[in-house]
């Protein structure tokens, strides 16, 4: 089975049922097996759909197989992924239910594995992230969102924390300082394996919630899904007029990451 875009659904987003002629399949990769991915057609174009978290929501932010989860959605043909992601906002601009597309991210997980390329025969790669989502993808986006008449930010700066636990109230604080807009456990590394693949890549984070120190109650993950669960149709719907309109021919630059990006001796 082959696919040429993929969606990476985050919590709350769990199956893609519009998919015609859909079928199943489990990758084998050098870093696991792949959660189930859905495989079908919609208007015409092959995609796969992956739940991050597994099926059911099995695996936590902190353990999610990030490098299977992307190398498996390379390995099936796919170059364009569209993902996303649920969010606390810091910005007040960004308030619960809104769409945001993210464009830059701040990194402080701890103990994931972040690179596919980690010395020996798979050498060394320092990546390009300047960029770190695609801006043909997001284009795409931002003029579908126009057109359905949805509510989204189109600049969002991400901050990933390691997880399971939300944040704390000086976590935030500092995140806000440093200025991060929205912040989530799940984004990175999962932007930059795609990257260091050379496939296109976007998300729509979903804002679920204020986050510590902001929010006046305490934070649970049923509060999140259950917010989830009133805007899931808009995403849904963002993202299956959003495909259809991905042209075929790519004509961004991230595709051609890897190059100067080895360490040549």
């Amino acid at each position: 089975m082959r696919a040429e875009i993929a969606v990476i659904g985050g919590s709350g987003i769990y199956s893609m049922a519009v998919l015609r002629g859909a079928k199943t399949t489990v990758v084998r990769t050098p870093f696991g097996d792949s959660p189930e991915i859905i495989i079908g057609e919609l208007k015409g174009r092959k995609v796969a759909f992956l739940p991050r978290h597994g099926k059911g929501h099995t695996v936590p932010p902190h353990l999610v197989n990030y490098r299977a989860n992307l190398w498996a959605l390379h390995k099936l043909g796919v170059r364009r992924v569209l993902a996303t992601t649920a969010c606390g906002t810091i910005n007040p601009r960004m308030r619960p239910g809104d769409l945001c597309l993210l464009t830059q991210f701040m990194d402080f997980t701890k103990c994931r594995p972040l690179t596919f390329y980690e010395g020996g025969k798979s050498g060394v790669v320092h990546i390009d992230v300047s960029e770190p989502y695609c801006p043909e993808l997001r284009g795409v986006l931002t003029d579908i969102a126009k057109k359905l008449g949805f509510r989204l930010h189109p600049n969002a700066t991400y901050a990933c924390m390691e997880g399971p636990r939300f944040e704390t109230a000086a976590e935030i604080k500092a995140l806000r300082k440093l200025g991060s807009d929205l912040v989530g456990m799940t984004n990175v590394p999962e932007c930059v394996l795609a990257r260091e693949l050379g496939m296109c890549y976007a998300a729509v984070g979903i804002v679920s919630n204020f986050a510590a120190g902001i929010s006046k109650t305490k934070l649970t993950h049923a509060d999140i899904i259950k917010l989830m669960g009133k805007n899931i149709k808009r995403v849904q719907r963002l993202l299956l007029d959003a495909i259809p309109k991905i042209p075929k021919e790519r004509s961004c630059l991230c595709c051609r990451a890897l190059e100067g990006a080895a360490v040549r001796v």
